[in-house]
């Protein structure tokens, strides 16, 4: 099987440059100058250059085509522009044909409908752009659609929502493939979250007018990072935000698309995984600074969410201090 670290971006006529450019940006870069891994990255294109752009804006030459796909253990289908119909057959064969064998694939936005046509998303769960969901569900009844997510993992098929929520999944298979860390320093060098916790529902409502509040609730979000060993209620990080309890539970989902119990036991984790990774503190050291308490805390919340343990967790990525 091809390696998961050789990744295909697939091309094809009237698309959507800021999704393929996601994958471009994520997997396409040298970082070696950082002492980064790096990705053998190409992309593949449906149909015979030059493409056209979405909007007309320019035509791109691609050097592959997709008979190249075969050598990829990683592929990604960028946004699809004419939801209501299906890619040329080739593609779907292509991608069909890369899942039996064992591949990876990921699609952005609407890139969904690419794998729903090609039968890839049948009796999976999977979500696309929010605007697209319904009529993702309407089409295809068999997909389990969830709108409120920035992405899924189902087996070796990965799906996310709209645009931007591309690179949280790109980010996620950085994770998968070399660690947080990692992930982390490829995110500090495209000046992004490396990890952004809640859904995209948050961005669908206009989004709530800035008030001296989040200014308040941005200076607790910080002090709840560094100092995520320390247990705080609800009502205290309130009061540090200059809020009561309920108000500051309305701003912090609104502003994080998440609940503060939630949001602070993914930065826990994320810290974990950092101490796993980079020390050689003891599992119960790693679960008290990060805030979980013990040993047992960790490894249960390691299993629900990584589904491995510290342990092989840091087996896996280990690094040198």
């Amino acid at each position: 099987m091809a390696s998961l670290t050789t990744v295909a971006a697939l091309a094809f006529n009237d698309l959507s440059i800021f999704e393929l450019a996601v994958a471009c940006e994520v997997f396409g870069i040298d970082r070696s100058d950082m002492g980064l891994p790096n990705y053998d990255f190409f992309v593949c294109a449906a149909e015979k250059p030059p493409l056209r752009v979405k909007g007309g804006l320019f035509s791109m030459d691609v050097e592959h085509g997709l008979e190249e796909l075969d050598r990829a253990g990683t592929i990604v289908v960028p946004a699809w522009s004419v939801i209501e119909e299906p890619p040329p057959e080739a593609v779907l064969d292509a991608l069909r044909r890369a899942y039996e064998r064992g591949a990876r694939i990921l699609s952005v936005c609407s890139g969904a409908f690419v794998l729903a046509y090609a039968g890839l998303l049948d009796g999976r769960r999977a979500t696309t752009h929010w605007m697209w969901a319904d009529e993702l569900a309407l089409r295809f009844p068999s997909i389990r659609v969830d709108p409120r997510v920035l992405y899924v993992e189902d087996g070796r098929i990965f799906t996310s929502a709209g645009t931007a929520a591309g690179i949280d999944l790109c980010l996620h298979i950085v994770r998968q493939d070399f660690g947080a860390e990692v992930a982390n320093m490829f995110a500090r060098r495209m000046v992004v979250p490396p990890h952004r916790d809640g859904g995209q529902a948050q961005y669908v409502d206009i989004p709530m007018p800035t008030s001296p509040q989040d200014d308040d609730l941005g200076e607790t979000l910080t002090w709840i990072q560094e100092h995520l060993d320390q247990v705080s209620s609800v009502d205290d990080l309130a009061g540090r935000a200059h809020m009561s309890p309920r108000n500051f539970a309305r701003r912090f989902v609104a502003v994080t698309g998440s609940t503060p119990h939630r949001w602070v036991i993914c930065q826990r984790l994320l810290q974990a995984q950092r101490l796993l990774e980079t020390t050689d503190l003891s599992v119960e050291v790693v679960a008290s600074r990060a805030g979980l308490g013990s040993a047992a805390t960790l490894r249960q919340h390691f299993q629900r969410q990584f589904s491995t343990s510290p342990q092989t967790y840091r087996r896996l990525f280990r690094q040198s201090a």
